[in-house]
Parts: C-alpha cells; structure tokens; sequence
C-alpha cells in the first residue's frame, strides 16, 4: 500500500466502523424483553434474498414511489450516480461523499415518522410474501432454542425494525441516517452498513450483550458479507452467489438454497442489479418521510 493509498483505507475503515457502532446502538430490541435462555448465543442474518426475495430497498422505493414520496427523475438521478461509481470502481473519499451525498440530497427534510408508517404498509404489499418460508424456519429454531436474532443489513434501520417486528425477531442493526429533532440531514452516520461495517456491528453488539461469537450463527446469500460470516463459529450460506458457494463448499460450511431452475438465476440477476445501485442510492436514504424542505446535504 502507497502512502497516498493509506490515509484513503484508513477513511474507509473508520466509516465502516462507525456505520457498524451506530447500528449497534440502534438495534431495537423489542420482542426479547427477558432474558434468553441461551444469552451467549445468537443469529444474524441479512436480509435481501437471505430473509427475503429481493432487494428490500427496492420493493419500499417503489411503494414510495407510488405514493409520490419522490419522483422517477430523483431516484433515477441517484441510482444513475451510484452505479457509476461502483462499475467505475472510484473510490476516492472526495468522490465518493459527492456520490453520497447527492444520493441522498432528495431525502433530507422529511421526518421520521412517515416512513415508519409507509413501511408497515409497504411491508405488507409488497414484501410479507416474499419472505423464504426456510431461512424464516431457521431463525425460528434459534428462537426456539431460547437465542436470540438479529437482522443485519445495509437497508435503513426503519426497514429492518418493521422486518424484523413483523418476524417475531429479537431486533435488527441497518445503516443508520442522520436526523435532528426527528427530520433527516441527508447523510448517514459513518456508511452504509455493507461488507466489513457488518461485521463491526456484530462485534460491537457482541460485546455489548456478552455474546460468545464462536456460539453464534450468520446467515446470508452475499461474498460482501464473508466479513460477518467468519466472525462466527457457524456460519451458514443462504441462496448464496457463485463466489460464497464456493467458499462455503470450501470451508465446509452449511449451504442452503430455496430457490430453483429460473427463481434463482432471476433472483441472481435482481440482487447484483438492484441492490448494487439502489442500496447506495436509496438505502441510506429510505430512512426518511414528512414534508420536503431546503435540501441540507
């Protein structure tokens, strides 16, 4: 690594762990009111085409959409500008905090509360029957041992609290946006909860609820999330891509797969599509709703 290149890593590090503590803090925990009967084990599991077919991020866009939240030209505009970057590969900070923040300009103003109550709509539109009845079996059975569950993903923490409310979950961890007196700014607090800031996250509330992470379950479809899935001592593959398949059969790894014949490679093509460009777009900035004013970011 060049010099320049050290102070550039050392960025990106530092918004990932960032990203991951605020997760930590913000995970509801509202389902485990007492204390579990197994307290130093427990699951993580993402959420798009591991908990759920598809990008969660997309289906709660597109019922914002509908619902006139924004216009097609604004999500458009920040989708456009997030997959430049990521099929670019830019990674300088400069760029990438233009790139995030005109991502997330068209959210600022609105205010927490709304989304709350459009996702629990949303929800039951477009995503309740979406969910994998097997990966919704297996976090069950940690339930049933007296474990409890998370979900961690890169969406909003507002999507993954109603997700994981709905579930019967013990709580969720998800990219946390900034928000003052109840109205978000339009940026995030460190990064989007992606790849290594996962990881962070688990360990963060690891630490904080005296989990042993080597009793400890993870579950997702995503390479990105090798991060988290070496951080326990049972992890297991869900629906995974070409490259954690292979890593799993590698390291012997559980691999289970709900989908079949064009399901899959459909669901395949939605995930590197959709929540590539929309995740960066829309995801830290879905946590969002009320009254438009003067953009902040």
């Amino acid at each position: 690594m060049t010099p320049s290149e050290r102070p550039r890593r050392l960025n990106l590090q530092q918004r990932s762990r960032l990203a991951g503590e605020a997760a930590a803090a913000s995970a509801e925990v509202e389902t485990a009111l007492s204390t579990p009967s197994d307290a130093a084990a427990a699951a993580f599991f993402d959420v798009d085409n591991t908990i759920m077919q598809g990008a969660s991020i997309f289906h709660l866009a597109r019922g914002l959409h509908r619902r006139q939240f924004f216009t097609t030209r604004e999500i458009a505009s920040a989708a456009w500008k997030q997959a430049y970057f990521r099929v670019v590969g830019v990674e300088d900070p400069e760029h990438v905090a233009e790139a995030r923040s005109s991502a997330l300009s068209f959210i600022a103003g609105h205010t927490t509360t709304e989304l709350e109550e459009l996702t629990e709509e949303i929800f039951d539109e477009a995503m309740a029957h979406r969910i994998w009845p097997g990966t919704r079996a297996l976090a069950q059975l940690h339930l049933d041992e007296g474990q409890r569950v998370w979900l961690v993903t890169a969406a909003p923490i507002e999507i993954a609290s109603v997700i994981a409310r709905r579930l019967g979950l013990t709580g969720a961890m998800g990219t946390v946006a900034e928000h003052v007196d109840g109205v978000y700014t339009g940026r995030l607090v460190g990064d989007l909860l992606h790849g290594p800031a996962k990881a962070e996250a688990v360990k963060a509330l690891a630490a904080r609820e005296g989990l042993d992470l080597e009793r400890c379950s993870a579950y997702s479809d995503s390479s990105n999330d090798l991060p988290m899935l070496s951080l326990v001592g049972d992890p297991c593959a869900i629906n995974p891509d070409a490259r954690l398949r292979a890593h799993a059969r590698a390291h012997g790894w559980r691999v289970r797969d709900y989908r079949t014949g064009r399901k899959a490679a459909r669901a395949g093509l939605t995930a590197a599509a959709v929540a590539g460009a929309l995740s960066g777009a829309v995801a830290a900035g879905m946590g969002v709703r009320g009254a438009r004013r003067p953009n902040d970011a």
